[in-house]
């Protein structure tokens, strides 16, 4: 997934409707003729209407910050400008995707119905009421229901169905397993077994015999009217979250940063110039050379978080059996270079910083067995008894080149060229954004009311939760639970590769 994708849908805090939304991946939605430059007020104080249920919590701290408010409604308003904007480019049309806009209707119109002419009578799984008599009936029924008449009062305008039952399955199966392969490359080669396709067979009948009973009795006026928009707008908010994520995995490559982009960004800033910190390394290296204890001045200088160990005793700048290749190439080139005792030259230069290095001793192929393995390293230690080549023991000192990020006080350092590199994408991703939401002029409204949150609410959700835990944000309609925003943690200050 694009760094972008995660930008848009995942940090997406809109409000789910109903006690949470199937995954955005089995969900359905409608045609391509569906317009998604435009949240209403009404359509804002549906979905907070039912998150009184389901999150009070999230309603009271809407209300009470203003900042919080206005970043998820803005995180709202970019999401609909970018399924619009995959709408105007087509790609709504494609086959596939066409397909997967239509399985988001019916399934989110389903599990909507099965939710609400079923909630007084007890627990039940999903479509749990519908009997295999039912299930068979829809099948010995070849010829599919016709649907188009309720859609097209409402303004969607879908077609006549005239696919059989079954050419429907084929083409939701066909639809989400391209879809599937396509976004997890470890699926590529995959087929579906007979017990996933039998699986998938019931499931889409019982999706579709609840579809037709929602969009019969929608027509004929036997359902609510705000359940009836509710649903509607739980559609599109999913169909935005699926053309969404189909445009930012379009544009992913406008964003990527070039190398040489990386160097101009370093060279118009230099305080984060490399070369300041090169005066202290070499004053540092010039005692070393000149006999100093090594591991004293490693413990007084080095910026290597690792010197400081897991036990907080400090290491003297060690590192003990290191295996080829598990050090940054700079670093192990130079280390090799000496003979056992023997202090390097030169300052040795990584994407971390400044290396002062000291080879200890080097082994026989066998290895050391007894070697421990790199403090905070998880690869160390892994097959250490086997003969895997050279190891070696050796000590450093790290001035670090890298950099804080001012905008994240709880962030690591970071090297400056990945310090530069994020900097230049988020700056060009906030520019597509914000060039995106202007030019499909989209409107989400503001001036919503919030409803009022008891005590008794929260207390009642904390208790069905069986211990409360509050979330940071509210979940992107549709979004796997546990998604979460945010970036990777950035590489370590130290020499390890990885």
């Amino acid at each position: 997934m694009s760094n972008l994708t995660k930008g848009l849908i995942l940090v997406v805090v809109i409000l789910a409707i109903g006690g949470g939304l199937v995954v955005w991946k089995k969900k359905v939605s409608g045609s391509g003729s569906m317009s998604f430059n435009q949240i209403s007020r009404e359509e804002m104080e549906l979905l907070l209407s039912d998150v009184v249920k389901t999150n009070p919590m999230v309603l009271k701290r809407l209300k009470e910050d203003p900042e919080m408010k206005k970043q998820q409604l803005e995180s709202l308003k970019q999401l609909l400008a970018f399924a619009s904007q995959a709408k105007h480019d087509g790609l709504a049309d494609d086959p596939s995707n066409k397909q997967e806009l239509a399985n988001i209707r019916a399934e989110v119109e389903a599990v909507n119905y099965d939710r609400e002419i079923n909630k007084d009578k007890g627990p039940m799984p999903a479509f749990g009421f519908i009997s295999e008599d039912q299930v068979k009936g829809y099948w010995d029924n070849t010829q599919a229901a016709p649907s188009g008449g309720f859609l097209s009062k409402i303004g969607l305008g879908e077609p006549v169905e005239t696919r059989s039952h079954e050419d429907e399955f084929n083409d939701f199966l066909n639809a989400k397993v391209g879809i599937l392969k396509a976004q997890n490359p470890d699926m590529a080669n995959r087929e579906i077994t007979d017990e996933e396709k039998t699986q998938a067979r019931d499931i889409f009948a019982k999706t579709r015999l609840y579809k037709v009973e929602y969009e019969t009795k929608a027509a004929s006026g036997e359902l609510a009217a705000d359940f009836v928009k509710k649903t509607n707008l739980q559609v599109k908010l999913q169909q935005a979250q699926f053309l969404a994520r189909l445009y930012s995995d379009k544009v992913a490559d406008q964003l990527k940063v070039t190398d040489e982009e990386v160097d101009a960004y370093v060279k118009a800033h230099p305080e984060m110039d490399p070369e300041t910190k090169k005066a202290q390394a070499q004053q540092i290296l010039d005692r070393a050379k000149a006999g100093e204890d090594f591991a004293a001045l490693a413990n007084e200088f080095t910026q290597d978080p690792s010197n400081g160990g897991t036990d907080g005793q400090k290491k003297g700048g060690l590192y003990e059996g290191v295996r080829k290749g598990q050090m940054v190439p700079p670093f192990e080139t130079a280390a090799l270079a000496l003979e056992a005792g023997q202090v390097a030259p030169e300052l040795v230069q990584s994407d971390f910083g400044y290396h002062i290095i000291k080879l200890e001793r080097k082994l026989g192929p066998s290895g050391k067995k007894d070697a421990k393995p790199l403090i905070d390293d998880k690869d160390a230690g892994k097959d250490k008894d086997k003969e895997s080549g050279d190891t070696y023991d050796v000590r450093h000192i790290l001035i670090s080149t890298g950099i804080k990020d001012p905008d994240n006080p709880t962030a690591r350092e970071q090297p400056v060229k990945d310090y530069a590199r994020t900097k230049l994408e988020d700056e060009k991703q906030k520019a597509m954004i914000d060039k995106i939401v202007a030019e499909n002029n989209v409107s989400v409204a503001e001036d919503f009311a919030i409803p009022e949150v008891t005590d008794e609410q929260i207390q009642q959700m904390r208790q069905n939760q069986r211990g409360p835990q509050m979330p940071q944000n509210m979940p992107p309609p549709g979004a796997p639970e546990g998604d979460k925003p945010g970036k990777p943690d950035a590489k370590k200050p130290d020499a390890k590769k990885k």
